[in-house]
């Protein structure tokens, strides 16, 4: 057992060392998550994965809203990492969406933070002005407004 757990943990680590290819989180919640979370790339995702599978912590966590979940087994605080990934890719179709007050990409905002379509567009229209205050706004800027707003 601990030779197969050796030979599988140096294969995910000489995989991590081969590849440079970054991924946002996609490892879930549990201990793993925890222990790792901040961090990027294929090492730290797959230590995270192995470590929640090795202790089971996963379904427990997601059973009774520890290690990071909730109840509906969504990983808290993970939303506006969800919001900043989509607008990093969605940027410019967002502030056009915004300054209209409908569009896809509030449809796709409305349901990552999980509140009415109608609601989050309207507060996209009211505060286009202050989330692209300048022409050279970037992504973490308006995620972290829009965040705001979107809690207040």
């Amino acid at each position: 057992m601990k030779k197969l757990l050796s030979t599988s943990a140096a294969l995910c680590f000489g995989l991590a060392l081969a590849g440079s290819a970054n991924a946002y989180d996609s490892t879930g919640c549990g201990l793993g998550s925890m222990a790792w979370r901040g961090q990027s790339g294929i090492a730290p995702q797959v230590l995270a994965v192995t470590t929640n599978g090795t202790f089971g912590n996963q379904t427990f966590g997601i059973t009774f809203g520890t290690s990071g979940c909730d109840q509906n087994g969504r990983v808290s605080g993970g939303t506006q990492k969800m919001l900043l990934s989509f607008l990093e890719n969605n940027l410019d179709q967002f502030a056009m969406d915004a300054a209209s007050g409908n569009g896809e990409t509030l449809s796709t905002v409305a349901g990552i933070m999980n509140m009415d379509e109608k609601e989050v567009a309207s507060k996209a229209y009211q505060n286009f002005a202050y989330l692209f205050d300048s022409e050279n706004v970037d992504a973490v800027d308006v995620t972290l407004k829009f965040y705001q707003i979107l809690k207040a």
